[in-house]
């Protein structure tokens, strides 16, 4: 098991975030969390990544307690959340080539192999003040796939991409999978989800109302947009009861 989420509980103090969240992901599994804006998507990978602490709960990535062994347990993850963090001035190539000093066991050739990966390697030379939106959540995508992580952590990586580099994102995120990580992949869009996932898990006002494998999904409802309706329509029947 990669990743092992217990009760993981981020509450801010409006009283938004997301609370009580629970599930496993496995290697070679791909976990899309479906949900509107502020449903509590980015502030549970964020939680994961240790970008927040939690108020409650626990994080354990390949057995390692996330929270006690944060950086131990982060060695094996790879994230893009949010907008990547990116130097202007600098080519992406030097960007990366900055981020693999991190790594031990990353060198030029890995750095050359996921520009490729994102269909950045002939713009390599160019300075990042020049991309567009789409060219730097490549860049992004780039970084997290760096160290060839086995866990990879996605939130809304198809933001700003044209359909073309949407397919690019669907296909890394599968070659990931097939290489036997486990990828945690967010977007508030039902068909990046469907396209991609293994399993899908909707989340809505900071709670995870199910996880369910895709096949499953698909044997019960026409599309997971359906099914992600008729998840929120029962919820909000359970609350007005």
């Amino acid at each position: 098991m990669i990743l092992e989420l217990e009760n993981l509980t981020k509450l801010y103090k409006n009283g938004r975030g997301a609370e009580d969240i629970s599930f496993t992901l496995a290697s070679g599994e791909v976990l899309g969390l479906l949900g509107p804006n502020g449903s509590g998507k980015t502030t549970t990978m964020k939680a994961i990544a240790g970008l927040v602490r939690p108020t409650r709960g626990s994080v354990r990535i390949c057995g390692i307690n996330a929270l006690q062994k944060h950086e131990e347990a982060m060695r094996r993850a790879g994230c893009l959340i949010e907008a990547p963090a990116l130097h202007e001035h600098m080519t992406a190539y030097d960007n990366l080539n900055l981020a693999a000093r991190f790594y031990k066991t990353v060198n030029d050739v890995r750095v050359d192999e996921v520009l490729r990966m994102v269909e950045m390697d002939k713009y390599k030379k160019e300075k990042v003040a020049s991309f567009s939106l789409g060219m730097r959540q490549r860049i992004g995508l780039a970084l997290a796939l760096l160290s060839d992580p086995e866990l990879l952590i996605l939130d809304e990586p198809a933001n700003g991409l044209d359909i073309e580099g949407m397919v690019a994102v669907r296909e890394v995120v599968k070659k990931a999978a097939e290489r036997g990580a486990a990828v945690l992949i967010s977007s508030h869009l039902a068909h990046e989800i469907e396209q991609c996932a293994t399993r899908a898990g909707i989340l809505f006002e900071g709670k995870l109302l199910s996880v369910e494998s895709m096949d499953g999904i698909l044997a019960s409802s026409p599309s997971l947009e359906d099914y992600f309706l008729s998840q929120i329509a029962n919820n909000r029947e359970e609350v007005a009861i």
